[in-house]
């Protein structure tokens, strides 16, 4: 078994909480350092395992990830947890590798106008940084696994649908350059269950034996279905944020990633064992309602609770 096999396993689901950094990227107010550790504390308490800590972006831009290297050592203190961080030029991958955390993941846009003006960069570009990333990888001490996402994988918000093929080759380049696996993001909620499924078949019969991640927004209310649909196509990683918090500079009204505590119910649902208590992750709201009380939250399992669990309040006539 290799490094990645233990931390993501072949035969179970890996649910990750990236509402720490995901999450927390254009929020207008944020959690403060103490309040951000006792939420992955928490969460790990309920049986969450992997974190998305932060980015190593300037702080002067986004001070919600200034302290992202305390979140590091945070993460590295729990049992059994594992931490991903964000690089997305060279210094971030040098300070990412610095820091000893043990995932960086890096992002290469699906289509040429996206990557120009997210990162002011080409594809080539992006690729190759990639590559430079997996270079120090294998020369650092620690060899932190190595991820890229291909964002605006299912749709762009600047230039339309996008091909499949060019998704593909993409990943491609990617795996060629080194990385450990690949994620595919529908970055916008561009898609539904039919794309995500053909695309995520595509990309988990091109990674063979390396696992396939999928990253999700629920902007057009797809969220949960489309997990659904890579789940059914044989992805094993999922994205998700407490409450469902996130967004995107290139998706006005998005509401976020998909809700991780109906995203665990989900996989519940369909047979995945996914060793994390929902009620106590649901639980774990409370904190980003008083670090945050002007950002909505969203949630199926929040607002209804599990079945079986809840209390009727009133009577309701059954339809």
């Amino acid at each position: 078994m290799t490094r990645v096999q233990d931390v993501y396993p072949a035969n179970r689901v890996s649910l990750r909480e990236v509402g720490l950094r995901d999450g927390l990227q254009m929020v207008k107010t944020f959690p403060s350092t103490a309040a951000k550790q006792r939420w992955m504390r928490e969460e790990h308490a309920a049986g969450v395992r992997h974190f998305e800590v932060g980015s190593f972006l300037p702080a002067s831009t986004f001070p919600q990830f200034a302290d992202v290297r305390d979140m590091v050592r945070t993460v590295l203190a729990l049992p059994g947890a594992h931490g991903i961080s964000l690089a997305l030029n060279e210094r971030g991958v040098d300070e990412a590798l610095a820091s000893g955390v043990a995932e960086v993941a890096s992002v290469v846009s699906a289509t040429e106008e996206h990557s120009q003006a997210n990162a002011r960069r080409s594809r080539d570009q992006a690729v190759a940084n990639v590559k430079r990333l997996c270079e120090l990888r294998d020369a650092s001490s620690h060899k932190p696994i190595v991820n890229a996402a291909i964002s605006m994988a299912l749709g762009c918000s600047i230039t339309g649908p996008v091909d499949p093929n060019e998704v593909v080759k993409l990943v491609e380049k990617c795996l060629e350059a080194g990385v450990d696996f690949v994620a595919v993001a529908d970055t916008v909620g561009y898609a539904g269950p039919k794309q995500v499924e053909e695309l995520t078949k595509a990309v988990v019969k091109l990674s063979g034996s390396k696992p396939v991640c999928v990253h999700l927004h629920d902007t057009r209310g797809m969220g949960i279905a489309n997990a659904s649909a890579a789940l059914d196509a044989g992805a094993r990683i999922l994205d998700g944020s407490l409450g469902g918090l996130g967004g995107c500079p290139f998706a006005p009204g998005a509401t976020g990633n998909i809700v991780f505590e109906d995203l665990v119910f989900l996989c519940e649902s369909k047979g995945f064992d996914t060793r994390i208590d929902i009620e106590k992750l649901v639980a774990v709201r409370s904190i980003l309602r008083s670090e945050m009380p002007g950002e909505p939250l969203y949630g199926g399992l929040a607002r209804a609770g599990l079945p079986g669990r809840t209390i009727a309040r009133k009577s309701i006539a059954a339809i």
